[in-house]
């Protein structure tokens, strides 16, 4: 039976994070697997809200998270990310279901977000799938 992958995408900075979306549904199919459910939510910080309604769908198996927090003019990136990741492993062992993270940043710029859409997309799918197969 296929794994089945949930997918959660942050909107915020949206012409980055449905790129990484087409990317990590791509390699989800290169690698045998199904996106199961596709979620969109306003940005990285609600990713875990999300994620914790996922992990409790029979039909989940892994959830991947995929998102860009930019660098501003403050510190905001960095809250942003530190909060969303702790949340989002916590939720992991929680549940004991691989949840991954495919959030690039904090700490770049824009530039640099688009020139890691296929790495942190790809690296997210790999690692989910890899997770599944290794404690199947």
């Amino acid at each position: 039976m296929k794994e089945r992958i949930g997918i959660v995408v942050a909107e915020f900075n949206s012409d980055i994070t449905e790129e990484m979306l087409k990317t990590a549904q791509k390699n989800v199919t290169l690698l045998h697997a199904a996106v199961y459910k596709v979620v969109r939510v306003p940005g990285v910080f609600e990713i875990p809200f999300a994620v914790n309604k996922l992990l409790k769908l029979k039909g989940i198996d892994a959830v991947v998270c995929l998102g860009a927090v930019i660098t501003g003019g403050t510190d905001h990136d960095q809250i942003v990310a530190r909060i969303a990741a702790q949340k989002i492993a916590d939720l992991s062992i929680r549940y004991e279901k691989p949840v991954t993270l495919g959030i690039s940043g904090p700490g770049m710029s824009r530039k640099e977000a688009i020139e890691r859409i296929d790495d942190y997309a790809k690296r997210a799918v790999e690692a989910a799938v890899k997770m599944l197969r290794l404690y199947k």
